[in-house]
C-alpha cells in the first residue's frame, strides 16, 4: 500500500484511462493495451488529436512560462497526467529555479509514475486526490506542504475540464478552487471543444473509459473564467496562444481551447 492508501490490486486496468491514452498519444510508454485501443481508435474517428495533444501540451509549457514569468513562484497542477519531460516543474525552474509545484491526478498508476520520477525535494509533491473533491485537494497535507496559500499560485487546470459532466457541477469546483487563491493568483486552463468539427465518435471512445467526455463551447469553457481576468490573447485554440514558433499544420483544427487570466488585487 502507498502512503495515499490504494493498493496495486485497486488500480483499474480493465478500461482505458484518460491519462494512459494521452500518454500514448504523446508517445509515451506508460500505458495498457486497452488504452493504446481506445486512442487509435480515437484517432480513427478525430484525426486531429495527435496534433490536438501536442499543441495543448506545448500551450502548458508557454503558459507555464508566462506565469513563472510574472512571478509567480508556485503550482497546484491538477489533473497533471503522466509525467512527460520536460515537466510542468523542469518548464517552470528553467524561468525560477525556486518555483515550487504540486502535482494532483486521481489516477493511482499516475500517483505511482510520478512518485518514482519527480524530485523529493521540497520543491514538488505529488498527490492523489480527484478534482471532484476540491476541498480535499485544498487541504491536502502534501499540497500544504509545498503550497502557500497566502501567496500568489498558478492553478493549472489543463486538460481535466471535459472529464466532469454537468452533473459533476464543475463550474461550482471551479469556484471552490478559485476563492482559495490570493489576488495575484494565476489560472492556466485548457478544455476540448466540437466547435470545429462533430466529434460525437471520438466521444463515444470515452464512453468506455473510466472518465467520459464532455465537449463545451467556446462560450462554455469561457465561463470557468469568472473571477479572473484573462490575458491576451484571451481564450483561443491552443496553438494560437502565444505562439513562439509557427503553429503546426491543421491547427485550425483543433478541438482545444486554451486560455490563462489572472485573479485581480
Amino acid at each position: 500500500m502507498s502512503r495515499d492508501g490504494f493498493r496495486a490490486e485497486e488500480i483499474d486496468t480493465s478500461r482505458p484511462h484518460p491519462a494512459r491514452i494521452y500518454d500514448y498519444l504523446l508517445g509515451g510508454k506508460d500505458n495498457y493495451e486497452v488504452d493504446r485501443e481506445a486512442a487509435d481508435e480515437l484517432a480513427a474517428v478525430a484525426p486531429e488529436v495527435r496534433i490536438s495533444v501536442r499543441a495543448n501540451r506545448d500551450f502548458l509549457r508557454r503558459a507555464v512560462r508566462h506565469v513563472v514569468g510574472s512571478g509567480v513562484r508556485q503550482i497546484l497542477d491538477v489533473g497533471t497526467g503522466l509525467p512527460t519531460s520536460p515537466n510542468v516543474h523542469e518548464t517552470a525552474q528553467e524561468v525560477a529555479p525556486d518555483v515550487r509545484v504540486a502535482y494532483v491526478d486521481n489516477d493511482p498508476i499516475v500517483n505511482a509514475h510520478a512518485d518514482a520520477l519527480l524530485s523529493r525535494s521540497g520543491a514538488t509533491s505529488i498527490v492523489l486526490a480527484d478534482l471532484r473533491d476540491p476541498r480535499a485537494i485544498l487541504d491536502h497535507p502534501d499540497v500544504r506542504r509545498v503550497i502557500d496559500f497566502d501567496e500568489p499560485i498558478a492553478l493549472l487546470l489543463v486538460a481535466v475540464l471535459h472529464f466532469l459532466t454537468e452533473a459533476e457541477k464543475p463550474d461550482r469546483i471551479v469556484a471552490t478552487l478559485r476563492d482559495a487563491l490570493p489576488a495575484g493568483s494565476f489560472l492556466v486552463l485548457s478544455h476540448a471543444t466540437g466547435d470545429f468539427a462533430d466529434r460525437a465518435a471520438a466521444q463515444a471512445v470515452y464512453n468506455r473509459a473510466t472518465a467520459t467526455m464532455n465537449l463545451r463551447t467556446r462560450a462554455e469553457v469561457e465561463g470557468f473564467f469568472e473571477g479572473f481576468e484573462l490575458v491576451d490573447p484571451g481564450l483561443v485554440q491552443v496553438p494560437f496562444w502565444r505562439p513562439d514558433g509557427t503553429p503546426p499544420p491543421r491547427s485550425g483544427e483543433i478541438g482545444f481551447y486554451g486560455g490563462v487570466a489572472r485573479k485581480a488585487d
